[in-house]
């Protein structure tokens, strides 16, 4: 029997009670799947705290059509199948339950469809091209699903095109047309890091290295460093998103650098990724979908930023802001329906978002159910780290600095 069977198993036969509890409480429970412990806790960690203090507002504000809120976190460690379905049966057995929230949870997403079945409000942020691969052949069936990520195919072709035309500009001297590229081997990290590869073949690039290495804990990337000394590449890039990785794998790179940009994939906007690494990661650049659009032309970023640190005393990154919107959009689609167990009209409400967030502007496509992707909505966002700073100089509409090229590069 599938991990999908059991869990069914364990919830079949709740669903008439769950919305008959839910429409008659005053208290309507919040679940969130996270990493709170494990490699990714720190991104698990910023998902309960952008949750909680969205609860927090509301309930502070008198609750929404009568009711208030309660949150409930199911950890879901090192997002192992087993970890997931164990969390998510629980939040889903919960009478009280009326939408359940993650940033990610699993790295196939396989949780969509039990979500799905029991027709359940889940929104969640990463992992968009799984999230698009099992709604978008029939995008009806998932009508309480949506994500507040847009597509990711932007990572996989937008990083050719910038650095070009860095070079370009002047801005950045390339010592040849060589890219360099490791990932871990995870369906977020692994994606990107294929989709890059081909996005550089096509425009012409040499790949002299295209590693992948096991998912988990990552302590030693010199074997891999090694080859890349051996013929050095204009652009050396890891996908591994997790923070403490990528803060071993820049130290690793400065005992010996090569004339090369470094790019890393998301782990550079995680605060920890900057309490690990200080001034060792000034010249790094990285890139976010759906990443806090923090500039002038976005005063929302600002204003939940600046909640965020209060209530918390530390910064957030992506996923505490991520979660507080999240919640915010099924509270106004819940006080469009009125009633918290009509989850489908709930989720129909949802899929009209026309909103200024902190992301930029959230509308989702009715054929994936992703957030829609374009300077106009969700951008890509390029960043480079400096002296502790982070300054966004792509795309330029939005930029707070400039590109400088590293110290490291001769």
């Amino acid at each position: 029997m599938n991990m999908k069977s059991i869990l069914m198993g364990a919830v079949t036969g709740l669903s008439f009670a769950l919305s008959a509890a839910v429409a008659q409480a005053d208290v309507v429970k919040i679940g969130v799947l996270a990493p709170l412990s494990g490699k990714a806790s720190a991104d698990g960690h910023e998902v309960a705290n952008g949750a909680q203090l969205a609860v927090d507002e509301l309930n502070a504000a008198g609750g929404v059509a009568g009711h208030t809120f309660e949150l409930v976190v199911g950890d879901v460690g090192e997002s192992s199948a087993d970890a997931v379905a164990t969390a998510a049966e629980r939040l889903l057995s919960d009478r009280q339950m009326g939408a359940i929230f993650a940033g990610y949870a699993s790295g196939s997403n396989f949780e969509i469809e039990l979500m799905a079945e029991q027709d359940m409000i889940y929104f969640l942020s990463a992992n968009s091209a799984q999230t698009e691969g099992i709604i978008s052949p029939n995008p009806d069936d998932f009508g309480t699903i949506w994500s507040l990520t847009p597509s990711y195919n932007g990572y996989n072709t937008e990083i050719v095109p910038v650095i070009e035309s860095l070079s370009a500009s002047g801005a950045l001297d390339l010592p040849n047309k060589k890219v360099a590229i490791v990932a871990s081997d995870n369906p977020y990290s692994k994606g990107i890091a294929e989709g890059m590869a081909e996005s550089f073949k096509s425009a012409g690039w040499e790949i002299t290295e295209n590693d992948l290495l096991p998912f988990g804990e990552i302590n030693d990337w010199r074997a891999f460093l090694a080859k890349v000394r051996q013929n050095p590449p204009a652009v050396l890039i890891n996908t591994d998103y997790v923070s403490s990785n990528a803060a071993t794998f820049v130290s690793q790179f400065l005992e010996d650098p090569t004339d090369s940009l470094v790019f890393i994939q998301y782990a550079p906007s995680v605060p920890e990724f900057l309490d690990l690494t200080k001034e060792k990661s000034t010249g790094v650049i990285y890139n976010l979908l759906g990443g806090v659009l923090n500039t002038p032309k976005n005063p929302r970023a600002a204003e939940v930023l600046a909640k965020y640190k209060a209530a918390y005393n530390t910064e957030s990154g992506t996923y505490g802001i991520a979660l507080y919107e999240q919640v915010m959009i099924y509270a106004e689609a819940l006080g469009k329906v009125g009633d918290p167990s009509k989850r489908k009209e709930i989720g129909a409400a949802m899929g009209q978002t026309d909103k200024q967030t902190a992301m930029g502007r959230i509308r989702f496509d009715p054929k994936t159910h992703l957030s829609i992707q374009d300077n106009d909505h969700v951008p890509i966002q390029f960043y480079q780290i400096w002296d502790g700073d982070r300054y966004l100089f792509y795309p330029e509409k939005y930029a707070t600095g400039k590109f400088a090229e590293p110290g490291w590069m001769k």
